[in-house]
């Protein structure tokens, strides 16, 4: 099953690039990015297409791994190694920095993103875990 799940991803990065977001750039109500980190461990380039929210200048993404009890590895990749984030929203790619927001700041952006996405407010449901967000800035 993992290897069918990195087959699709792979899949969807590729056809994301290629068509400049035209094909993978939304799924259902989601608007999507793809973000591209540098392996915490292994140093390999990494990619993963990420549903995004746009705020103050910059864009937010939500390390909720579907409210499983661990975070996903991009979000591990951008704490290890914070200066080596790019993301591509359509046919635009950018080098960005990324702020992990936790505690009393993360709040209230949480409860906009679940006003727009409730699906998130499930995940949290889920987990003991704090889903972090993540802002990145071009």
């Amino acid at each position: 099953m993992k290897f069918i799940i990195k087959l699709f991803i792979g899949f969807h990065v590729f056809m994301y690039r290629i068509t400049g977001g035209k094909f993978g750039g939304e799924m259902g109500k989601f608007k999507v990015l793809i973000l591209t980190t540098k392996g915490r461990k292994s140093g390999k380039i990494l990619s993963a297409p990420l549903g995004y929210f746009e705020r103050d200048g910059g864009y937010i993404i939500v390390a909720s791994n579907n409210g499983a009890s661990n975070s996903p590895s991009w979000y591990h990749n951008i704490k290890g190694n914070p200066g080596d984030v790019t993301i591509q929203v359509k046919d635009k790619k950018m080098k960005v920095t990324p702020k992990i927001i936790l505690g009393e700041a993360r709040r209230p952006l949480y409860d906009w993103i679940v006003s727009i996405a409730p699906n998130y407010g499930e995940y949290e449901k889920t987990t003991t875990r704090e889903i972090p967000l993540v802002f990145l800035k071009p």
